[in-house]
């Protein structure tokens, strides 16, 4: 079975965890913890980077240090991973779903802005599958609104909006480290931002609001959000061949859109011409021109070796979010787009047999 991803732990990876294990700095202290954060930041463009435990607590803890809370709004895309919403609704406020757009896949910047109320305070952009939303237009509606931008690059790491480092672009940005994104901790993620003020404060809440002057001193609630020294070793080895990661990625994606441009009914992963998509996922729709369905056509290769993922629900159809409008274009997509192989670890050979029994069924 071909699997959609495996990390690629090929480099340097258990030469830095054998160093914790042998020096015992295993726990969230240790040299690769800051090492890790300061080599995120500078790639991102950012003066500041706290790392935590997974990507859903960054993005918690990213809303928290900006003060939102009960009866606040947020606007997140509905095509995403339910995480970005339950860390809206995890502060109490309220997630407002808004559509994506059709050509790129990424949050609708026309629909953002009917959706804001006296009550909005903040916007989540996704950079859903390694395509980066169009930043400009979503930051020029919150400077008009006066709202925070919540960047969710959890899938995008190495993406470029016009040249521009994802992670670096919202008021405060996140990423996720999910054994299956392009870096990879294992379970980890990671706050970036300019301002010392937000800096601080993640710091602060992030190891249970503990007082940097008085040990075991807690003036207010906090969170056990830390990374630990082994994961940030992790870390430090992956982004050391970030360029080598983000090369593979795109060759993978132009093998696929080599093999694949000519089948009916196929859409292939788009890229806009101010982006560098990475392809966290190489994504693509099927549409009613193919003969087999979304969901058979998965079967099909399932059956072939080839394991897939149908795209994200959209979050506002589920029961733990529900509401009653209908987002056409998110919910398309969502019916009808799946994420073939992935991996960086995928060759060439591999790829074209994807390619080829999808062609096949194509008839």
């Amino acid at each position: 079975m071909i699997p959609v991803a495996e990390p690629d732990l090929r480099g340097n990876e258990l030469k830095y965890v054998t160093d914790c294990v042998t020096t015992e700095w295993v726990s969230s202290l240790g040299k690769y913890v800051g090492a890790f954060e300061e080599r995120m930041a500078a790639l991102c463009g950012r003066r500041y980077a706290v790392s935590v435990c997974n990507g859903t607590a960054a993005l918690h803890l990213a809303l928290v240090v900006l003060g939102i809370g009960p009866g606040d709004e947020v606007i997140v895309p509905s095509l995403t991973f339910v995480a970005t919403a339950n860390a809206v609704a995890y502060t109490g406020a309220t997630p407002v779903f808004a559509d994506s757009e059709p050509a790129y896949w990424q949050l609708d910047p026309r629909h953002v802005e009917r959706l804001i109320t006296p009550r909005t305070k903040a916007i989540i952009p996704v950079d859903l599958y390694g395509h980066p939303v169009d930043m400009d237009a979503i930051l020029a509606i919150a400077r008009r609104h006066n709202l925070y931008v919540v960047e969710d690059a959890a899938e995008a790491h190495g993406a470029l909006y016009k040249g521009r480092p994802c992670g670096g672009l919202g008021d405060i940005s996140c990423f996720s480290f999910y054994g299956n994104k392009v870096i990879t901790t294992g379970e980890g993620g990671m706050i970036l931002t300019d301002d010392p003020a937000w800096y601080e404060r993640a710091r602060f809440l992030r190891d249970h609001a503990m007082s940097p002057t008085e040990r075991y001193y807690h003036p207010e609630i906090g969170f056990n959000y830390r990374l630990t020294n082994i994961q940030a070793a992790l870390g430090l080895a992956q982004v050391e061949r970030m360029d080598e990661f983000v090369r593979r990625k795109r060759e993978n994606a132009a093998l696929y859109a080599e093999h694949l441009h000519a089948v009916p009914g196929i859409t292939l992963a788009p890229e806009a011409p101010w982006a560098r998509n990475v392809y966290w996922m190489y994504s693509i729709l099927v549409g009613p021109e193919f003969p087999l369905s979304r969901d058979a056509l998965m079967a099909a290769l399932r059956q072939r070796g080839v394991d897939t993922r149908p795209f994200f629900r959209a979050i506002h159809t589920m029961p733990c979010h529900k509401r009653q409008e209908t987002l056409p274009v998110a919910e398309d997509l969502a019916a009808r787009g799946i994420n073939l192989p992935s991996s960086v670890k995928l060759t060439a050979e591999q790829i074209a047999y994807i390619a080829q029994q999808i062609r096949a069924l194509a008839g």
